[in-house]
This record gives C-alpha cells, structure tokens and sequence, in this order.
C-alpha cells in the first residue's frame, strides 16, 4: 500500500476504496454544523496538552519547563489558511500512521461497527485523534499536519498532508519544537473563517472552559495610530476555567451569579440553583439555574434549550429533550459528564442506561429545589410561579414518575385567595377543607374574571367550600392527569350533579325531592323544547341567585377541553340546571302558554351558555326572542295593572 517516494524521507499512502468512501461520508454528511471543525481540533490539542503533563509529572519533569502550556489559533486572510497549533506531546511517524491514519487502518469492517450504534465504542471515541481530526475536511480542501513527539529530536518531526480524496503523504522533516500543527487550506466559500471575531465567538461557544489557554494574535482594530502595523499581541480567548468542576465550598454568590449570565446571556441574577457531582456507576456533574424571568421564546417549539451538554469540559450540544423533560425548559445551566454516549459525530445524544440515569436525577433535584424554594422563600417562589408556572404544569401530564412531586409546587387562585394571584396549594386547600367535604372542586374558565363571577360557584360560597379557580389552557390536562390528590378526588363544580354529599342536610335533602316532583312537567316540557341542544335538564342544587346554568353531564371531560377540541365552549353531553328558587322558574312553572314556554326553554338555554363563558349559535335570533319576552311580560303587566285599577282579578 505504500510508494516509496524521494527514498525514505516521503512516503504516499492509499486509503482503501471502502474506508474513501465513509471519509466522504463524513466529511459531507456526518457533521451537520460546520464550525464544529474548530471544536474538534481545540479538544485534540487539549487532550495532548494533558497527555503531556501526565507523561511528564509522572517522571518527575515539570510540563511547563519549556514554555506556558497553550493552545495556539492563527488564520492568513490571503492564503486563506486557518492554523490549529499546541505545544503537547505530539506524536511519532508510528504514532502518525495509527492516530490519524485511523479509518484507514482500522479498516471499513470495523468503523462501520462503530458508525452502527456501539455506544461504548462511540463514547470512547472522544478526545482521540482520527474521527474528530478528520472534520478539517468540512472546510479544507486540504490539510498539512506537522508534528514531533516529546522526548525525540528536532530531526525526528513528521509532515502529513491529504486531499481527503484517498491519499495522505508522510514526510520526515526538522521541527524544533514539540507539539502540533495544523494549517487547513479552506476550501472556496469559507472565508469567513479568516476573520479573528469568528473565530472568537466559535471558541467561546465550545471550548470556553478547557483548562489549557486558547491564544491567538489580537486584532488590527484593538490598536491605534502608529501602534496599527506593530506586532498584535495574544489575546486569552477563553475562561480556561470551568466553575462547575470546583469545590461548592470555595464558590461565593457571586460566582454563581455571574457564571450564571453567562451562559444564560441574561443581566438578571438566577432565583436559585442546583450543583452537584454525582458519584457511582455513572460521574457527572449538575450546575443547572433556576431564571428570574421568562425567556421570549418560552412558548416557541423549536426553541433552544438552556442546558448545555460537556463531556470533560468540552461543549457538545444544547439539549433538545433528552436529559432534561420538556416541561423544565426554562432551566439554564451545564450537565458535564464523560458517560453521555454520543455518536461518532458527536452530536447527537445516544439513547442510553446513563441518559436515563442523568434525567431521571438531574429532574428530580431541580424538583427538589424548587420545593425547598416554595418552603423557605415564598417570595421568591411566587416569581418563579409568575414566570413559569404555565410550563411546570405541563409536567402533570407529561412525567408519571414524578407527578406526586410536580402537584405539590403547582399553585392555584381560589375562591378564598385574598388577591387574583395563584396563592394556593393542594396541600394548603386540603388542610382547610370543611368537615365532611370529600372532594377537591374546581372550576375551569376561559379567565379568572369569568370564573369569578360563574353562576356554578354560588352554593359553594354559600357553604363556605373553597373551589380553585383554573383559568390557563394547560389546566385541563392537569385535571385530566391528576384525578386525586391525598386521597381526595378532583372534582369540577360544573360537572356531574354538583351534589355537596355529607355537607347536604336533612331539609336541603327533602326540598330537592320535593321540587323533583313539582317541577317534573316543567323539566319535560323544557327537554323536549331543547331536543338537539341540551341533553338533559334538571334541578340544579349548585345555583342560589342565578335562574339556569350549564353543566356537563358526569361521563363527559370538561367543558373547556370540548372548546378546544370542538370550537364551540360546549360539552358534548350539555345539561340545562334551573333554580326552583328563582322567580322566572317558578314563574314557568305555572305558564299555561306553550308556545312561550319554548321562547323562555331557548333564553334560557343561550343565557346559560353565555355565563358559561362560550358562544351562542344566533345572537341575533336571541336578542330578538329575548327583547319579544321581555315586551309581552311589559304588556302583561300593564294588563294585570289595569284589572286591578278597574276591580277585576287578573
């Protein structure tokens, strides 16, 4: 497979046809964002940079005693040139051929393993030479790599140079000092990379916290006068510091604080915050924040993530769902770990026995923090619901392992909340609950004015059961996932029968049968009036001022989930409830006239649905039948009037 070429000092090597092809794959196909290159070669020359104090320190020789230890960065805007250099251990000619010459010795057989999902193979794969080396081919038409490994002579270097078409050259040559060097010739088109501010800013994205310094020449603009054409010093492009792997008990406040708004990009301090190291069969590292406000993209699907995946401080991806849920995307923060099994690209996060372990812990102590956020600084936690609150909900429905501990951060307004702010927990409301009260009621309303005012409360007021007010679109999947809570069932006022059970008394409970049996006819009447529209009408024991209301029979979801689902604010199954109490009811009751009795089923009915807080199909059908009601009652009573003034009974 090999050319001797000008006797031993330059060798030409074939790839195979095979592995030329998966070069190609990988150059065009397997990275998906281009200025990952960059991160790639800054992590291979930090792994070298640590080979080399490990080598050395383990024969008693000082790293640095040759020079700081760095990670150089330069471009040429005319050749069109970007250099990746580092002052590691670099390699041998053998050292060459097996690291960098990876895909052709490894053969096509076994990278197409490594390319089929073996996560440990995969995972391995970080931090060597080869795979992440190759991504130079992204934006170079060709790259010159030179070398010499610590320890050998000058004389000893070695040049290797490819096409990435299926060739690479060895080369013996002088090289005085140790470490690596590599130029890419960029291919046309990406000239944008010969500029220091983008080099900057994809530095700063990916490797801002690799422990070595990462140095390149400052601009022509950080100069002035006749210090422009002078020699540009080095610039530090990044923090060399990565605040999540030091000790909790040497970071202030203030530390916290500022690292947070950094990779947050926000001004404002973090409500609160979790780090931790976790030890075991997996090790990884948790610093994840808890924002002050709410990001604008919020509510947007295919938002960013704010938690940020390292692998041995090297930035790899934002995650898009995978370590932690959907419903904790207001999270910001870093999760580092050398057991996230990644592809061979390494970006894409690998289902996995270690992913499942990250999330699942990585939830449940933000989980956990929240909870001692609500107990300790109430203040504070009510930001956090204010902010957030619409999005934890989500996490009722959407995470079964942790429901129990989702229900008892969510907070509700109620009818006892002294303001319209969301005050009130589940596990507060249940404390007050009344004696015999057995269940949990609420009343979902398209706003918290509507369901102030809903015609469905007035008995419970009037017993003093407090009802959680649900305004927000999300609450019915809360309801709908948390069918109880401590024991006691959740259950809505504008549901079923609205029967208050143990908390009824004897007389409560005689009056109802007794009006079951006067107002019999009057139901039927009225059933049949509204055929098509409501499907049953009954005595209601909910009202006490208000005439009628609507309901949803027991079997059906809520009636805000059928506004959704169906466009109308209706429920499927809708029932009419009347007050025997009422003056126009027990007026109807007594009409001989059937003709108006079935204008009044109508008004009725449609005045119901607008308490209800949905729509009517005809308002002007209504308001006519309606104004047509209230002008022959007018007449009646001034017929009634004049009887009386002329001695007649009416």
């Amino acid at each position: 497979m090999s050319v001797q070429v000008e006797q031993v000092k330059q060798e030409v090597h074939s790839f195979q046809a095979e592995a030329a092809q998966i070069l190609d794959l990988m150059i065009h196909s397997l990275y998906s964002n281009k200025e990952i290159f960059l991160r790639e070669l800054v992590s291979n020359a930090s792994d070298a940079i640590d080979r080399l104090r490990l080598e050395l320190l383990s024969h008693s020789e000082l790293p640095e005693a040759e020079g700081q230890l760095r990670i150089r960065i330069g471009y040429d805007r005319e050749a069109g040139t970007v250099t990746v250099a580092d002052n590691g251990i670099g390699m041998s000619r053998d050292e060459v051929i097996q690291n960098i010459g990876t895909i052709a010795k490894s053969g096509t057989r076994e990278f197409l393993r490594s390319l089929s999902g073996d996560q440990r193979k995969d995972s391995t794969m970080i931090g060597q030479f080869g795979v992440g080396f190759y991504s130079a081919f992204i934006v170079a038409d060709r790259v010159l790599l030179t070398t010499r490994r610590a320890g050998l002579e000058p004389g000893e270097a070695v040049r290797w140079e490819s096409d990435g078409q299926g060739e690479y050259t060895l080369e013996t040559i002088e090289r005085p000092e140790r470490g690596t060097t590599i130029v890419l010739h960029l291919r046309e088109g990406e000239d944008d990379l010969t500029n220091g501010w983008r080099l900057r800013s994809v530095v700063e994205k990916y490797s801002d916290h690799i422990s070595v310094p990462i140095v390149m020449p400052g601009e022509p603009e950080d100069r002035s006068g006749e210090e422009a054409d002078a020699p540009r010093p080095d610039i530090t492009l990044n923090r060399t510091s990565a605040l999540w792997t030091r000790p909790k008990g040497e970071l202030t406040e203030k530390d916290y604080n500022d690292f947070y708004q950094h990779v947050a990009g926000e001004v404002s301090n973090p409500l609160t915050w979790v780090h931790a190291r976790i030890e075991g069969t997996y090790e990884y590292t948790l610093l994840l924040f808890v924002p002050s406000r709410a990001p604008y993209d919020l509510w947007v699907p295919q938002a960013r993530r704010g938690v940020r995946l390292h692998v041995q401080r090297v930035f790899i991806m934002e995650d898009t769902g995978q370590i932690l849920p959907k419903y904790l995307r207001f999270i910001r923060g870093v999760i580092d770990s050398a057991d996230l099994p990644l592809n061979v690209s390494r970006e894409t996060l690998q289902g996995s026995r270690a992913v499942d372990n990250i999330r699942a812990n990585a939830t449940k102590r933000v989980l956990r923090q929240l909870a001692r956020l609500a107990e300790s600084e109430p203040e504070k936690y009510a930001v956090f619901w204010r902010e957030f609150g619409a999005v934890l909900k989500e996490g009722v429905a959407d995470d079964y392992s942790n429901r129990n501990e989702i229900a008892k951060l969510l907070r509700f307004t109620s009818t006892k909340s002294p303001t319209d702010a969301p005050d009130t927990s589940l596990d507060a409301y249940v404390a007050r609950m009344r004696e015999g009260q057995e269940h949990i009621y609420y009343l979902l309303s398209p706003s918290l004015g509507t369901a102030k005012s809903s015609p469905h409360l007035e008995a419970f007021r009037t017993k003093g059961v407090e009802v959680l007010l649900l305004d927000e679109g999300v609450d019915n999947w809360v309801v709908s996932s948390l069918r109880e809570y401590d024991g006691k069932k959740l259950q809505s006022v504008a549901q079923g029968t609205g029967d208050l059970g143990a908390m009824a008394d004897d007389e409560e409970r005689k009056a109802k049968e007794q009006a079951d049996t006067e107002y019999a006819d009057l139901l039927a009447s009225l059933k049949a009036h509204l055929a098509g529209q409501a499907w049953d009408v009954r005595l209601s024991t909910r009202l006490t001022a208000s005439p009628a209301c609507i309901v949803s029979n027991e079997p059906e979801t809520d009636v805000n989930l059928m506004e959704r689902l169906r466009g109308t604010g209706l429920p499927r199954q809708a029932v009419l409830e009347l007050n025997p109490k009422h003056p126009l009811i027990q007026r109807l009751n007594g009409t001989q006239d059937r003709t108006q009795l079935r204008e009044w089923a109508l008004v009725l009915f449609n005045q119901a649905v607008l308490t209800l807080g949905a729509r009517i199909a005809d308002p002007t059908t209504f308001v006519q039948r309606l104004n047509t009601l209230l002008t022959a009652l007018t007449d009646q009573e001034s017929a009634d009037g004049a009887a009386q003034a002329a001695g007649i009974s009416p």
